[in-house]
């Protein structure tokens, strides 16, 4: 069972409501801390139209929304740690991830904390990550090192691009936001090998 399209585009323009509401920052966390897990979309669709509507707090709304999915990424560790079979898995099943859980599970056995921070950066589903790292008993640490940094960054980014290009943002990020985090995914992970070669 997965969850409908009309729900989808219900939860999408509540949303979008949610970013105009008084108690919009409240909202943000809530919505950073649920997307982490078990909320089905992303919470940019509340950091854009924040930022667009007010470019000065842009920093602000960054890091609320970074903070709180990273402790929703936290809680979502736990889930899978310790509920995966009763709870975590039939998550991902309702909200059509499940196709995600194979290709991910192989990343992490073969490259660990770089796959944790490289979807954790991109758009793959966090989600999937958070669960299926405290699945397959990733390192505690490792994981919330690699969560905070990647999306500390996302977040930073999504927010930066908005205050920069304000209205006209929402699309610019639509076309060339996969892309700048996969760039900015390999230059990390490039100078990281450097660094390491030269310690050695």
């Amino acid at each position: 069972m997965t969850i409908n399209s009309n729900f989808i585009l219900k939860s999408y323009e509540g949303i979008k409501e949610l970013a105009r509401h008084r108690l919009a920052v409240y909202w943000l966390a809530l919505i950073s801390f649920l997307e982490s897990s078990i909320f089905p979309l992303p919470v940019d669709l509340m950091v854009i139209p924040m930022v667009q509507s007010n470019r000065s707090k842009w920093l602000k709304i960054a890091m609320i929304t970074s903070i709180f999915s990273v402790l929703g990424g936290i809680a979502g560790y736990f889930l899978g740690l310790w509920f995966f079979d009763i709870l975590a898995k039939p998550i991902l099943d309702t909200l059509g991830k499940s196709n995600y859980i194979e290709q991910f599970s192989s990343n992490i056995e073969t490259y660990g904390a770089v796959a944790v921070f490289g979807a954790g950066l991109t758009p793959f589903p966090y989600k999937v990550i958070t669960i299926m790292s405290g699945s397959l008993k990733v390192n505690f640490g490792v994981f919330v090192i690699a969560s905070t940094v990647s999306r500390f960054l996302r977040f930073f980014i999504v927010a930066y691009i908005v205050r920069l290009f304000g209205y006209q943002a929402e699309e610019f990020i639509k076309k060339y936001f996969t892309k700048l985090t996969l760039l900015l995914f390999f230059i990390i992970i490039a100078i990281w090998i450097i660094i390491r070669v030269l310690i050695q």
